[in-house]
């Protein structure tokens, strides 16, 4: 389990309805953990954005930020710049096998088992989107 290094990150987790407060946290350590991956040419911050968590690299140009959130009662929300095309290539590769919000964010049911493996690869899409997008290798 990644420690939390900023209180209020740690506490904005906490104000999370329980319903929903592991989830994010499970979504949170598969997003660090894609961060320290071997793919990526930098690590991530973890800060607050918006009063939500947010997950950006370190390193401009390289890829944009991940926030996690509240959807509604029933679904967390993986959050996503929609200036950026990351949503659309989200949707392109995994159609109606999952939930979207418009060109924002990517969905997860609270009463669903979590694909790990997506999870994952959304967050190195993310991580990796001006790279990718210019053709660079990391």
């Amino acid at each position: 389990m990644h420690l939390f290094t900023d209180p209020a990150i740690e506490e904005r987790f906490g104000s999370f309805p329980s319903t929903q407060r592991a989830l994010l946290l499970r979504l949170r350590e598969l997003i660090l953990a894609t961060a320290s991956g071997s793919e990526l040419p930098c690590g991530v911050d973890e800060t607050l954005k918006w009063g939500e968590p947010s997950y950006a690299p370190v390193k401009a140009r390289v890829g944009s930020a991940v926030r996690l959130g509240s959807f509604d009662g029933e679904r967390v929300a993986m959050y996503f710049n929609c200036q950026t095309s990351l949503v659309e290539q989200i949707r392109s590769v995994y159609g109606d096998a999952l939930q979207y919000s418009k060109s924002r964010a990517v969905l997860f049911a609270v009463a669903e088992p979590l694909q790990a493996e997506t999870v994952v690869a959304c967050a190195r899409m993310a991580f990796r989107y001006h790279l990718d997008r210019l053709g660079a290798s990391s």
